[in-house]
């Protein structure tokens, strides 16, 4: 999507599922996930890792056009669909949400300073600190 502003045209930041990268603190033991998996622990239906250790979740904002990337292209549901999944579970008592945080850099820090934590940042967010879990 092109914005014209003036002669020099704007064009709007989007991500694609290639500069969308899965993250963990380094101490979760998995490496690899299956769709399903992934897919479970972000539903907040499965609120451990394949090797029993608890799972602590976070998600960037759902007006984030990474959340919003990595709900379609990697969950295959849209945001508002798993806002409403984690609000049916919250108010019906069977369940949490998952952990919000506000930025990229934020949710390097948290995933970072979390056992057993995942979530999910652009490339270009990537650091040491976290290890990086790849998806089949």
């Amino acid at each position: 999507m092109a914005i014209s502003l003036g002669s020099t045209p704007a064009v709007a930041q989007v991500s694609s599922r290639q500069d969308i990268l899965v993250i963990a603190h380094p101490g979760v033991a998995s490496r690899r996930l299956d769709r399903d998996t992934l897919r479970a622990l972000f539903a907040m239906r499965q609120r451990t890792w394949p090797d029993g250790n608890a799972a602590q979740v976070f998600v960037l904002p759902n007006d984030s056009s990474t959340h919003a990337t990595f709900a379609k292209e990697w969950l295959s549901v849209y945001p508002h669909q798993l806002q409403l999944a984690w609000d049916r579970m919250v108010f019906s008592g069977t369940g949490q949400a998952p952990h919000r945080v506000r930025t990229q850099r934020q949710m390097v820090a948290a995933v970072s300073s979390t056992p057993g934590a995942i979530g999910y940042i652009n490339r270009e967010y990537l650091d040491e600190s976290v290890q990086v879990i790849n998806v089949e």
